[in-house]
């Protein structure tokens, strides 16, 4: 088996040995003395020449610089324009409506599976009564546990369509143009 810089695993040596890997085009080595061995996958960040430099002792490219923060005075306003959509009666419509459907929704499906367990648990008998053929009621109820997580994931997608995606987009919108002119046009 080969490692990432295709050199053998293992002790070395012999025909394998890396001066009969030199003969390669276009693969970069890096000569090891004898002791560990790299044969880690991010090993060939080496082999691709990135921040090597041809002369040994110079030293090598630079990095990029980095990206710079804008000041603080913009974040801070960024962080007011964020507090004054979460204030406003737009984004408190959209969290009422969300609470609308989420609290009731988890509601009713934990209260039918605890009634699941707890019957299964406590009325062995009932749950064993023959519902048709070999499906007993346990197994009736086991489906409709699948069945009835479906049909809340569906409903809910149905309700965040039709009733809260075009106001969060709108939301999202108008949150991004106040952080936009908060930061004084960049971004």
């Amino acid at each position: 088996m080969q490692s990432s810089n295709d050199r053998p695993r293992g002790a070395g040596g012999g025909p394998e040995s890396a001066a009969d890997h030199r003969a390669v085009p276009g693969r970069a080595y890096v000569e090891t003395a004898p002791g560990p061995r790299y044969d880690d996958p991010w090993y060939d960040a080496l082999a691709s020449g990135w921040g090597e430099s041809a002369d040994p002792g110079a030293p090598g490219p630079a990095l990029p610089p980095m990206r710079r923060e804008p000041a603080e005075e913009p974040s801070r306003a960024a962080a007011e324009v964020y507090l004054e959509v979460q204030r406003s009666a737009a984004f408190q419509e959209v969290r009422s409506r969300y609470r609308r459907f989420v609290v009731p929704a988890v509601t009713a499906f934990f209260l039918w599976y605890v009634a699941y367990v707890v019957a299964a648990t406590t009325a062995p008998t009932l749950m064993a009564r023959p519902v048709a053929g070999t499906v007993n009621v346990a197994m009736a109820a086991g489906l409709g546990q699948f069945l009835t997580t479906f049909l809340l994931t569906w409903a809910y997608a149905r309700h965040a369509r039709l009733r809260r995606d075009r106001a969060a987009l709108e939301l999202r919108w108008d949150t991004q143009e106040l952080t936009r002119g908060a930061r004084g046009g960049a971004s």
